[in-house]
């Protein structure tokens, strides 16, 4: 069995910030860590070298091997800021219409600019995926 790549790594996440360079994409992660952290609870950890998680659940494959994974999280790509919302949005469709300037992939919400959105609906967002999926064990 192939073992997944992207693991929780000992990187620290405030060198992590602080080595982005777009100004603008720094700002919006370092206000981003500061809400993922206050509606989570969570500590941030980093999974790889470009992705700050909070929580985990695990999963089991098709094939039985059981992972785990951050329960949510983001990355600050160069095309996007990328929040990762684990359970997806099937359950937030209405709350995605609020939401303001994004696009969507099945578990990714990518934001150019944070001030595009609305915080509130950003935290709810957040908030309900990480509680729907958070110390879950999941079967794909």
């Amino acid at each position: 069995m192939a073992e997944i790549k992207t693991k929780k790594s000992k990187q620290s996440v405030a060198d992590f910030i602080a080595s982005i360079t777009d100004e603008q994409r720094r700002l919006d992660s370092e206000k981003v860590l500061k809400i993922i952290s206050e509606e989570t609870g969570e500590q941030p950890v980093m999974w790889g070298d470009s992705i700050v998680g909070f929580g985990t659940y695990k999963y089991i494959n098709s094939a039985g091997q059981e992972n785990e994974w951050m329960a949510t999280g983001f990355s600050p790509r160069k095309q996007a800021l990328t929040l990762y919302i684990m359970p997806g949005y099937g359950m937030s469709k209405d709350l995605l219409k609020k939401l303001g300037k994004h696009s969507t992939g099945k578990a990714c919400l990518y934001i150019k600019k944070l001030a595009d959105v609305d915080e509130q609906i950003l935290r709810q967002l957040i908030k309900n995926g990480f509680d729907k999926i958070n110390g879950q064990t999941i079967k794909y």
